[in-house]
C-alpha cells in the first residue's frame, strides 16, 4: 500500500475566538465540522461560526495518512509504534515586493519580472530584509493529544526566530497559531487570531509599510515509525487564510480548478484530455463532473452579489444535460456567452482589441448581453504601460475546453457512481480537491487565500502537490526573504501567501466590487488630478463588476426575525454585507463583526435560501439621514438614506447594551489594540473607482 498525507494542501483559517475552533470541510462547498478541544471530529456540521462573545472560531485543518483505497494509518493501526509531526509556517509579506496586480507574474515572460518592472519592495528602507519575516521556526509533536504553539517563547534552540517589534498601531503579532494531535495521532493545524499591527498609517488595499498580520503558510512533515523500526516519511503544505464567510457558496473558478488546469496542461495528468500542447477534441466531458458544477456555482452567486445578467445561465431554459443534436443550438447559444481564456505565454502576440478577456459584451458590441463570468479579471486596476491588463474574468483554459465539448455534444450525461476509493479517475485525491476547492482560483488580484503564483507549474512537484525547496529536510538555517519560487527550485514556508495584502483586512475592505472600463483594452484608469497629486479613477465608461463574492460577499439578505431594533432592518431585505464598517481602520479592528452566509433550507437542495447570520449587530449604530440634510434643499425631506456606523463613544455604546454587547466590549478591551490611523491619500477614490455603497 502506498500511503500519502492529505490534504496535500490544507487550508486553516483565522479566528479571534480564544479557544474554540472547528474542522475544515472535506468537500467543495461543504460546511466545516464540529470537534472537541483536541480536534477529534464530531460528525455534524458547524451551526455556530462564532462563540458566545461574537468572536469567530478558527478553522483547523486536519491531516490524515491514507492510501488510494482510503485505508488510514493512525496510532491504533497494526504495527504502528509512533507518529510524529513537524510543521513550519511563516509570513513573508513584509519582506516581499509591493503587490502591483500582475507585475512579477513570470507566466507573461521575463519582461514582466519584478526587476524589469522596477517593482518596489515593501519596507524598501529595511537593511535586514530577513528580519521582516515572521518566522517562529518548526514545531514537532507526536503521539495523542499533544500541542505546540508558533510563538517566540517555544522556538527551537538555535533557530533564527523572527517576530516583528511591538507596533505603535493595531495589535502585536506574538503567534502564528498552534498544532495539536487528536486521540489517534492525527494532526490539526490552527492559524492565528487575525491580529495586525504597524507603525505607519494605512494607505490602500495593499496595506502599508511596517505592517504585519498573522496569515501564514508552510510545510507539514510526518514520520511514521513501525514496530520493526522502519519509518515512513510524508509531506504536505498548509495555508492559513482569512475566514470563509460563505462556505457553501463556491467560486466559479476555485483553486482546485486552477491546480487541475496546471496539472492537465503542464504535468501530463490526463493525456486523453491534453497532450502535445493541445486539447484533444476526442475527449468526452461528463456533464455532472465538468459542467453542472459551473452552472451550480453561477446559480449561488445571487445570494452574495446582485448580477441580474447571470440569471439566464441558471434558469433551466433547456435541458442542460441533453446531448442530442436537437439540443445543440441551445448549448452553443449558452456557450458563446463565455469569454475565451487567454494564454499568458502568447497573449501579447494578440492585438489588445482581439483579447476576449478585455471585452464586456458579446462580439464587443455595446448593449449586448455581458459575457460570462461576470467578474473582474486579474487586473482591471492598472494600465498596460506598466502592467498586464486583464479586465474581465474567464474560466480556466481547461474549464473552457470542457464547456466547449459540452456545447458540441461531445459529453456523457451518465451520472458517475459514488467513489469507491480515495482518488478520482485521474489519480487525484478527493481530499486534495475538497480542501483547495474552497479557495479562490480566479481572479487573482491578489485573491483571498493565495494568488497567481499558484498558476505557475514551477511551484508544484506533482499535480496538487507543492514543491518543497528543502525536499523534506526543513530549513534549519532559516528562510530567504528575496528568493522567487516562481523561478524554480521549490517553495519555502511563507511563499504562497507573501504576495497578499498586508494586512489582509485592507484588501478585504477595498476589493469586493470594481468599476471596470470596457472600451479601452489597454487602459483601466486615467488621472483626473495633477502630476504632483495624481488621482487615478476608472476611465469612463465603466461597468459594475464583482471580485470574488463567495469569499467577500457584497449583497446579502437579512435574517433577523426577533429584536429587529438591533438590525434596523426587516428580514429578507437585500443589504450591503459590510454595512457599518466604513474604513480600512474599522475593518482591521472589527472584521469579526461581519456575519456568515448560511443556507437556511439545506434539507431541500433544489430550493436554497442563503441569509446573513451571526453578524454582531450590537457593535453598530444607525441613523436615517434625510436627503435634505445633505443637499440643503428642504424639498428633499421626504426621503431618508440609511446610515450604519460604529460610534465614536464605542465603550459607552456597548456598555449600555445587552449581555452580548458587553461581551464584545470585553473582547475589545482584552485585545488592547492601539489606535490605527489612515493616510489622507487613502481617502481619495479607491482602486474600485467608487466609495459609494448601494
Amino acid at each position: 500500500m502506498n500511503y500519502s498525507l492529505h490534504p496535500s494542501v490544507g487550508v486553516a483559517r483565522l479566528g479571534n475566538s480564544d479557544g474554540q475552533f472547528y474542522l475544515a470541510p472535506d468537500k467543495i462547498g461543504g460546511l466545516p465540522f464540529e470537534s472537541d478541544e483536541w480536534g477529534n471530529k464530531i460528525d455534524s456540521p458547524v451551526s455556530q461560526f462564532k462563540d458566545a462573545e461574537g468572536r469567530i472560531r478558527r478553522q483547523g485543518q486536519p491531516f490524515k495518512i491514507i492510501d488510494e483505497n482510503n485505508n488510514e494509518l493512525t496510532l491504533s493501526s497494526d504495527n504502528v509504534k509512533s507518529i510524529s509531526w513537524t510543521v513550519h509556517v511563516a509570513n513573508k509579506k513584509a519582506a516581499w515586493y509591493e503587490f502591483n496586480e500582475l507585475q512579477g507574474n513570470l507566466l507573461y515572460g521575463q519582461d514582466n519580472s519584478y526587476s524589469n518592472r522596477n517593482t518596489p519592495w515593501r519596507n524598501a528602507d529595511a537593511t535586514d530584509r530577513r528580519s521582516l519575516i515572521i518566522d517562529p521556526g518548526p514545531r514537532t509533536i507526536s503521539g495523542a493529544n499533544a500541542k505546540a504553539e508558533f510563538d517566540a517563547a517555544s522556538a527551537p534552540v538555535g533557530y533564527p526566530v523572527s517576530f516583528p517589534p511591538k507596533p505603535c498601531q493595531g495589535t502585536e503579532i506574538k503567534s502564528l497559531g498552534d498544532i495539536l494531535t487528536d486521540n489517534e495521532g492525527r494532526l490539526v493545524v490552527l492559524g492565528g487570531k487575525g491580529n495586525a499591527g504597524g507603525n505607519l498609517p494605512l494607505e490602500s488595499y495593499g496595506g502599508a509599510d511596517t505592517w504585519h498580520d498573522d496569515i501564514a503558510d508552510g510545510t507539514v512533515y510526518c514520520t511514521v515509525t513501525f514496530d520493526d523500526g522502519k519509518t515512513l516519511q510524508l509531506s504536505a503544505w498548509v495555508i492559513v487564510g482569512s475566514p470563509d464567510f460563505a462556505p457553501e457558496i463556491v467560486n466559479i473558478s476555485n483553486l482546485s480548478d486552477t491546480m487541475f488546469d496546471v496539472a492537465v496542461r503542464e504535468q501530463n495528468l490526463c493525456p486523453e484530455l491534453y497532450s502535445n500542447g493541445e486539447y484533444q477534441s476526442s475527449y468526452q466531458a461528463n456533464y455532472y463532473q465538468d459542467i453542472e458544477p459551473i452552472i451550480q456555482r453561477i446559480s449561488r452567486y445571487q445570494w452574495v452579489s446582485n448580477v441580474q445578467s447571470m440569471s439566464a445561465f441558471v434558469s433551466n431554459i433547456f435541458d442542460f444535460k441533453d446531448n442530442s443534436e436537437d439540443n445543440k443550438a441551445n448549448r452553443q447559444a449558452y456557450f458563446k456567452y463565455f469569454r475565451q481564456p487567454v494564454d499568458p505565454a502568447t497573449v501579447q502576440q494578440t492585438p489588445p482589441n482581439e483579447q476576449t478577456n478585455q471585452q464586456l459584451f458579446e462580439y464587443g458590441i455595446e448593449g449586448n448581453l455581458p459575457l460570462m463570468p461576470m467578474n473582474s479579471g486579474s487586473n482591471s486596476v492598472s494600465n498596460a504601460e506598466d502592467n498586464i491588463v486583464d479586465k474581465f474574468l474567464t474560466l480556466t483554459q481547461t474549464q473552457y475546453f470542457l464547456l466547449s465539448q459540452w456545447a458540441a455534444g461531445n459529453f456523457s450525461s451518465a451520472k458517475p457512481s459514488a467513489p469507491q476509493s480515495a482518488v478520482d479517475e485521474f489519480g487525484v485525491f478527493y481530499a486534495d480537491q475538497g480542501s483547495v476547492g474552497n479557495c479562490v482560483g480566479l481572479p487573482m488580484c491578489p485573491g483571498i487565500e493565495v494568488t497567481w503564483s499558484l498558476q505557475n507549474p514551477a511551484v508544484y512537484a506533482a499535480p496538487y502537490i507543492i514543491k518543497d525547496q528543502s525536499m523534506g529536510n526543513g530549513f534549519p538555517s532559516g528562510l530567504d526573504a528575496e528568493r522567487d519560487e516562481c523561478e524554480g527550485g521549490g517553495c519555502q514556508p511563507g511563499d504562497l501567501t507573501k504576495r497578499m495584502a498586508c494586512p489582509w483586512q485592507a484588501d478585504f475592505f477595498n476589493c469586493t466590487i470594481q468599476n471596470v472600463n470596457f472600451t479601452e483594452p489597454t487602459v483601466n484608469k486615467v488621472n483626473v488630478g495633477t502630476e504632483d497629486d495624481p488621482q487615478m479613477v476608472p476611465a469612463a465608461p465603466t461597468y459594475y463588476s464583482y471580485w470574488w463574492p463567495p469569499q467577500s460577499p457584497w449583497d446579502v439578505l437579512t435574517n433577523q426575525f426577533d429584536d429587529q431594533s438591533l438590525t434596523h432592518l426587516p428580514a429578507g431585505q437585500q443589504v450591503n454585507y459590510a454595512r457599518g464598517i466604513n474604513s480600512f481602520v474599522q475593518m482591521v479592528e472589527h472584521w469579526s463583526a461581519l456575519g456568515f452566509i448560511r443556507n437556511q433550507n439545506s434539507d431541500e437542495p433544489n430550493f436554497p435560501y442563503f441569509t446573513e447570520i451571526e453578524r454582531n449587530h450590537q457593535l453598530f449604530a444607525y441613523k436615517d439621514v434625510p436627503v435634505s440634510d445633505i443637499t440643503g434643499n428642504c424639498q428633499d425631506d421626504g426621503t431618508d438614506i440609511p446610515v450604519f456606523y460604529i460610534p465614536d463613544d464605542l465603550k459607552d455604546h456597548l456598555s449600555c447594551g445587552c449581555s452580548k454587547a458587553k461581551a464584545i466590549l470585553k473582547g475589545l478591551e482584552e485585545k488592547m489594540a492601539k489606535p490605527i490611523t489612515q493616510k489622507r491619500a487613502a481617502k481619495k477614490v479607491p482602486r474600485s473607482g467608487t466609495r459609494t455603497r448601494r
